[in-house]
């Protein structure tokens, strides 16, 4: 399959850097991904149709809806609810589910995003990109973060690995300039407590923009339920931590 061209790329990046995690922290990229190349083949044939429910820390069944509390940087409420549709659109060729994520501050609607993402063959979540509004007193005032890929340069990144192995980097998006997530695998083995439960041997992630060095964020993934926490360490503050979930049509 043509997805080895991308599995190459990542024990590369993975041989750069380990050992760099001893203390889980990692804040920013040892080897810096815009330093590697990043150069893809997406083959539609390589991809599930539409079944995306086969990774375990990153299930997305249709109907499903996360919901999300914490605090941002300057202590206020954020809410997010996170809407797994049963809706899919083509990009370059791939089908991808629409996941629709909508953020509130003290209430109030913030941002309203529709991503997309594809699970190829062997299990990883390839991120494909996302339509994004953000909302000031009801009203649209900025689409900025928007991007699809296959349009203007862009390429899509794994959001989430079949087989994470502690201390490989990933690219998460590129779109040049505009839109470069990476994140880093830290642990297999974390305990987290949240509203929603306990849960034990975690997956433990850093994420980070280079557009924006210096600003790094942990997410927490527990296997057969997503993510959990998510959590600003470095550059920022605040959280979001999982407090439900509801299943239905």
């Amino acid at each position: 399959m043509k997805c080895i061209i991308i599995s190459i790329t990542l024990i590369v990046g993975f041989l750069f850097i380990m050992g760099c995690c001893e203390d889980k922290k990692c804040p920013t990229s040892p080897t810096n991904p815009n330093d590697q190349p990043y150069n893809i083949t997406i083959d539609p044939a390589d991809f599930e149709d539409t079944n995306i429910t086969g990774n375990t820390f990153m299930p997305l069944v249709p109907g499903t809806t996360f919901f999300y509390e914490g605090e941002d940087e300057d202590g206020i409420l954020v809410e997010v609810e996170e809407h797994i549709t049963d809706s899919t659109i083509i990009i370059m060729g791939v089908t991808c589910i629409v996941v629709e994520a909508k953020e509130y501050e003290e209430g109030e609607l913030v941002e309203d995003t529709d991503d997309w993402y594809a699970q190829d063959l062997d299990g990883n979540i390839w991120y494909f990109g996302e339509y994004s509004e953000e909302f000031e007193d009801g009203q649209v005032v900025s689409t900025e973060g928007s991007w699809e890929a296959g349009v203007d340069g862009a390429l899509p990144g794994i959001i989430m690995l079949a087989d994470p192995i502690v201390g490989m980097w990933y690219r998460q998006e590129y779109y040049e300039g505009e839109a470069e997530d990476c994140a880093q695998v830290l642990s297999l083995d974390e305990t987290v407590t949240v509203p929603y439960g306990t849960y034990d041997n975690c997956l433990q992630t850093a994420e980070w923009n280079p557009l924006e060095p210096g600003i790094v964020e942990h997410k927490f993934y527990a296997a057969g339920v997503g993510l959990l926490r998510a959590v600003a360490v470095e550059g920022e503050t605040g959280f979001e931590d999982l407090v439900a979930i509801t299943t239905g049509p």
